[in-house]
C-alpha cells in the first residue's frame, strides 16, 4: 500500500477500525506488520530479532518485559562513541510488557531514513490481536495493582523521554549489554536465553568500532562498593537519560547519567553535579539534590519517593513508587557519600561526547 493512499475501512481480525489516513513514515496498524513475528498465531518471533536485557532495567511499575532488535542485513551499530551508539537506518526495536502474565502492551521503535518512529501496540485481552494504540495513547489500560491501571504513552510522551538524550535508543548500549553484569542491580534480570549481549553482537560484526579497551575488559561501573555500583546505574539509566550533560536539560548542571567515556581521576556526573549541590526544585525539609549521609534532606530521593504529579520524578511512564530502589538510592547516600571527599577538579562537568 502506498504511502498516502486513504483507507476508509481496515478490518483486523473481524474487527473494523475507524477510517485513518496513511502518510510517509506511519507505523503499521498492526504488531504482526512490524516485522517481529514470524508465525503470529504462534506467537513465534522472526530468527532475525535477536533478545536482549539490559542489566539496569527502566522501572516500569513492575512490568515484566521482553526486548528484541532487529539490525538490517549488511549492517551494523557503531559503537566508536561507547555512551551513545550509532544505529543504521532500518534498525527496530521491540519492548513487550506483560502484567500478571499477560501480553498488556508492544512498544516499537524504528530508525528511518526521516528519523526515529515510535509507536506503541494494546494487545487485547485474549492476545488474538494488538492495534496500534491511539496516538494520543492510552491513559487507563490494564489494572496492575489496585486502583492503579497501566499508562500506554502516547507519541508525544514517547518523544518526550526518547529525545530528552542525545541518543534516542535509552537501553542499548555497551554498558547496558555488557556481559560484566551487576548482581545488585534492582531488579536485574539475566541475559534470555539465546539471546544477546555485546561480546555477542562483537563477535557477530554487528557492534563494530567498540574502543580496544572494553573488548578485553568488558565495561562495568567504576564504583568503591557494590552499593555504590548499582546505585550509580540505577540513576543513569532512570534518571540519567533527561538529566544528563547533552540533552535538552543540560543547562541544568545536574548529569546522572554515567559515562564510560570519563576520565577515571573524575568523579561521575552523579556523584560531581549532585552531592552537595543546593537544587531549584525544593521540597520541605529537602534543599540539596543529594545530601550526603541524609537521604532525608536529599531532593533526589523526596523525588523519586513520590507519585505526586507535581513532585514525582520521573515524571512519565509510571504510577507506583519503586521501592527496592528507594531504599537502595537511601543506603547509598547514609553509607557511601560520607565518605567522600570533593575536590575541586571532582566538580567539573560530565566530559560532553
Amino acid at each position: 500500500m502506498r504511502a498516502g493512499f486513504s483507507i476508509v475501512l481496515l478490518v483486523v481480525l473481524g474487527s473494523a477500525v475507524p477510517a485513518h489516513t496513511l502518510s510517509a513514515g506511519d507505523p503499521p496498524l498492526r504488531l504482526q506488520d512490524t516485522g517481529l513475528y514470524s508465525d503470529w498465531d504462534t506467537k513465534t518471533i522472526a530468527p532475525q530479532n535477536l533478545q536482549y536485557s539490559p542489566q539496569y532495567p527502566l522501572w516500569s511499575d513492575g512490568a515484566g518485559k521482553s526486548r528484541w532488535m532487529s539490525i538490517p542485513r549488511g549492517k551494523w551499530i557503531d559503537a566508536s562513541n561507547p555512551d551513545r551508539w550509532t544505529f543504521p537506518v532500518g534498525t527496530r526495536f521491540w519492548k513487550e510488557f506483560d502484567f500478571n502474565g499477560h501480553r498488556v502492551e508492544t512498544r516499537f521503535i524504528e530508525r528511518t531514513a526521516n528519523g526515529w518512529q515510535f509507536a506503541s501496540y494494546q494487545w487485547r485481552a485474549d492476545e488474538t490481536a494488538a492495534p496500534l494504540a491511539p496516538e494520543l495513547g492510552v491513559s487507563r489500560s490494564v489494572e496492575i495493582r489496585a486502583g492503579v491501571r497501566h499508562s500506554i504513552p502516547s507519541r508525544t510522551d514517547c518523544l518526550a523521554c526518547h529525545d530528552a538524550s542525545d541518543t534516542h535508543i535509552l537501553g542499548v548500549n555497551a554498558l547496558q549489554l555488557s556481559p560484566d553484569r551487576d548482581p545488585n542491580a534492582p531488579h536485574a534480570e539475566p541475559v534470555p536465553a539465546g539471546g544477546v549481549d555485546l561480546q555477542a553482537l562483537v563477535d557477530r560484526r554487528l557492534v563494530r568500532g567498540l574502543p580496544a579497551r572494553f573488548l578485553g575488559a568488558p565495561p562495568r561501573i567504576d564504583a568503591p562498593t557494590p552499593t555504590a555500583r548499582a546505585a550509580l546505574g540505577y540513576l543513569s539509566t532512570n534518571c540519567g537519560i533527561c538529566h544528563n550533560s547533552a540533552g535538552q536539560l543540560a543547562s541544568l548542571d545536574f548529569s546522572l547519567r554515567y559515562s564510560l567515556g570519563l576520565p577515571l581521576d573524575r568523579a561521575p556526573a552523579a556523584i560531581a553535579t549532585a552531592v552537595g549541590h543546593p537544587s531549584k526544585f525544593q521540597v520541605p525539609g529537602a534543599t540539596i539534590r543529594v545530601s550526603p549521609g541524609n537521604p532525608d534532606a536529599s531532593v533526589l530521593v523526596a523525588r523519586i519517593s513520590s507519585r505526586n504529579p507535581v513532585t514525582q520524578m520521573p515524571p512519565l511512564g509510571t504510577h507506583v513508587v519503586d521501592d527496592d530502589a528507594v531504599q537502595l538510592i537511601r543506603q547509598w547516600i547514609t553509607k557511601d557519600l560520607p565518605a567522600v571527599q570533593l575536590g575541586p577538579d571532582k566538580h567539573e562537568k560530565e566530559t560532553k561526547r
